[in-house]
């Protein structure tokens, strides 16, 4: 994997001495493990550059060597400090494995890393947050909103109404079509944003891009809670 030198913090090791390279869990000279770097972001817990396209499966490989080797048991006779610090770095690791392992959720942490503010499809609360409508959906949003309510009033009543079934299943196809859409249109910009760090682009080029991700971000999360409204209405 290949490390992105502007992200490159060069520190020493509390026990040799030796200089480390990025946020490191590890000091290449001696082995031992280091406390988690303040200027460490989860594209570096993994020696990477801020890409966008990312290899999972050999994401996932390093992921389970550093597991292997932060594991509890390696620091049974440490140190408290190295037996603490072990923990943070799994800690770490674990967060930016999670994060980074998802596409959206890596576009997501890469723009607020990047200092542009998004919302997240994972709310604390496990349900994504509102969106304002998008301006070409108002008309079918308005009257999905109403045949959502009869739905859930034939529900209640315990009465079924199969037009109004087919009707609801036939929008949720459409938006999750329109999903398919925007991840189309995402891994287009995904190729843009990695083109222009591999050019060394400046910020005035890379911000159409961050923005266009962060329209794309919101309608995908607005669709995201159609199709969830649509399938918690009939009962999917």
């Amino acid at each position: 994997m290949q490390t992105a030198e502007h992200q490159s913090v060069s520190t020493a090791c509390w026990s040799c001495g030796a200089p480390l390279a990025g946020a490191r869990a590890f000091c290449d000279a001696c082995g031992k493990v280091q406390p988690p770097s303040p200027d460490a972001d989860y594209f570096t817990v993994f020696g990477l550059p801020r890409r966008l396209a990312i290899d999972t499966a050999a994401l996932e490989r390093v992921f389970y060597r550093l597991s292997r080797k932060l594991h509890p048991d390696v620091y049974a006779r440490a140190s408290a400090n190295e037996q603490q610090w072990s923990l943070d770095q799994t800690s770490l690791l674990n967060d930016a494995w999670r994060t980074l392992k998802n596409p959206v959720s890596r576009t997501e942490y890469l723009l607020r890393v990047e200092g542009v503010q998004v919302e997240s499809e994972r709310a604390e609360d496990g349900k994504a947050k509102e969106s304002r409508v998008p301006a070409d959906l108002l008309e079918e949003v308005f009257e999905l909103n109403m045949q959502l309510e009869e739905m859930r009033m034939n529900r209640k009543m315990g009465d079924d109404d199969p037009a109004l079934r087919a009707d609801l299943e036939k929008a949720k196809t459409q938006f999750e079509a329109q999903l398919a859409a925007v991840d189309a249109d995402l891994q287009s910009l995904w190729s843009a944003w990695d083109a222009a760090l591999d050019n060394h682009a400046p910020a005035a080029e890379t911000k159409p891009v961050k923005d266009s991700m962060v329209a794309l971000l919101d309608r995908r999360r607005y669709l995201r809670n159609l199709v969830r409204d649509v399938n918690d209405a009939l009962g999917n």
